[in-house]
């Protein structure tokens, strides 16, 4: 196993304390501050110096090759950019306390995603349409790093899936902007220029994420160990199973308890340090 280290707080000494805990066989700089111990032997103390100074670490098996990839799938909201939209919606409609406890719960697993979804859209009824370009034009923005992610994606001819319990407004127009492959989201119910409170079609929840994800895979020839998901909030758990590697991004506890490593401290392009 490689023991990959990395984040901001990541400094030399670091370096010297996790090599007697893990022996390695090589140690190789990645980037500026992400090193790859090869050959590691696991130590359990590596999980609390790593928590202790601040640094994300991650056991990666030898050989998984960032090129060798087919499919990267990532969540949106608190992801891909670093707001959560419907938050932002209900701040503009003066609902922001409510709608974002309920956001909380859903991401914390407590409550069932479409309930939770239902409840915070139907917040929003009677909210002019306008205000939907004054969230993507003045509040969302990229998450550090997202544009180094795309960039590796592009050069390795891996294909991007945007998947989110959001909505079509913001996903179509990032996908424009960022050259993503295919997305899957919630469609707002719009009547003479204003929200109605409701959805139009099926709820896209944990199951439609990993459908999508399935069909994406299938359609690329992509097997489980070519494909990584990326993802913060219990609805993205059924996605990240069904990927070989699976990554916790700034994410709830439940997440990352269930992913292959999590990032914590560190941007959207540590992602590609993760690989050889």
């Amino acid at each position: 196993m490689n023991l990959v280290v990395q984040g901001p707080a990541l400094a030399s000494g670091d370096l010297e304390a996790l090599a007697l805990l893990v022996k390695p066989q090589a140690r190789r700089q990645v980037a500026e501050r992400a090193w790859h111990f090869l050959g590691a032997t696991k130590n359990e103390g590596v999980a609390a110096l790593c928590e202790a100074r601040r640094i994300d670490h991650a056991w990666m098996p030898a050989g998984r090759r960032f090129a060798d990839l087919r499919l990267l799938a990532m969540d949106m909201d608190s992801t891909l950019i670093t707001i959560e939209c419907i938050d932002e919606l209900g701040e503009l409609a003066r609902k922001g306390t409510e709608i974002a406890a309920i956001t909380a719960q859903a991401m914390r697993g407590e409550i069932e995603y479409r309930e939770s979804l239902t409840r915070r859209v139907s917040a929003l009824a009677g909210m002019k349409e306008d205000v939907l370009a004054q969230v993507y034009e003045e509040r969302l923005k990229l998450t550090p790093g997202a544009e180094a992610l795309l960039a590796a994606c592009r050069k390795h001819g891996v294909q991007i899936l945007l998947v989110s319990g959001g909505f079509t407004f913001f996903t179509e127009r990032l996908k424009e902007r960022l050259g993503l492959n295919h997305t899957i989201s919630n469609v707002l119910e719009i009547k003479h220029g204003k929200l109605t409170g409701a959805l139009v079609g099926d709820i896209v929840d944990a199951d439609a994420k990993a459908a999508k994800f399935r069909a994406v895979a299938k359609e690329l020839g992509a097997s489980k160990d070519q494909t990584v998901a990326i993802g913060d909030g219990a609805n993205d758990l059924k996605m990240m199973n069904e990927a070989g590697i699976s990554v916790a991004f700034h994410a709830k506890p439940v997440v990352r308890a269930q992913a292959t490593c999590a990032l914590n401290r560190s941007g959207l392009d540590a992602v590609v340090n993760l690989f050889e």
